[in-house]
């Protein structure tokens, strides 16, 4: 069913691929018109950080039952914000992002979709984090993708962007090195931040709209 969006007009945008990683970073201090979206992803990574904090509580050796029931219920908690915060996310959409009458009604939400990157950022910096490293920086995965190193153009199904962007990722200190777990989890990461450029552009080319269910 078609979804009759309000609010701004065709002008509007989507945060790019480095703005939202960057929000998952850092605090947005700016006043832009997607500060709802960016606030929001700050938080969703907040969410998963102590999402993961209660699941390893819960698993630890020593953990009593009456642990586990505190670790649970916390999680409950932290699912039901995360809920909430998709849902502020999905509303501005509603708000602010028009489409045309006919365009391809994309699978998930914006919501969901970024709060997906955000798990996968968390899960990537806690396996940089096991492997004594410093967070590697959100920036470095582009707004437009990074070419293959032989300066071709990237695949059609963006494998060629997303090998560039992990081997970008895994030079960023080529002493210490960037063990294979958390090479994989930014490997991954690049391949939904790929999937998000995507999708926004396809949004603001009004050939996919997005649910805001």
């Amino acid at each position: 069913m078609a979804i009759e969006y309000s609010g701004a007009g065709f002008g509007a945008e989507l945060p790019s691929p480095a703005t939202l990683l960057r929000a998952f970073r850092e605090p947005v201090t700016s006043d832009r018109h997607d500060r709802d979206v960016l606030e929001s992803a700050h938080e969703l990574v907040q969410c998963h950080e102590g999402r993961h904090r209660a699941l390893e509580l819960a698993h630890a050796p020593n953990a009593t039952p009456d642990d586990v029931a505190s670790c649970t219920h916390l999680i409950d908690k932290i699912d039901a914000r995360r809920a909430d915060l998709v849902a502020r996310i999905d509303d501005w959409v509603a708000a602010n992002i028009p489409h045309r009458a006919g365009a391809s009604l994309h699978t998930e939400t914006l919501g969901a979709v970024i709060d997906r990157m955000a798990a996968k950022w968390v899960v990537a910096q806690r396996a940089l984090v096991s492997n004594d490293q410093e967070p590697v920086r959100a920036t470095k995965i582009p707004d437009g993708g990074a070419k293959p190193a032989d300066g071709s153009s990237k695949a059609a199904d963006g494998r060629g962007r997303r090998r560039a962007v992990a081997h970008r990722i895994s030079e960023d200190r080529p002493r210490r090195g960037v063990d294979t777990e958390a090479h994989l989890q930014w490997y991954r990461l690049a391949e939904l931040a790929d999937g998000y450029k995507d999708l926004i552009t396809e949004v603001a080319q009004h050939r996919r709209r997005l649910p805001t269910w």
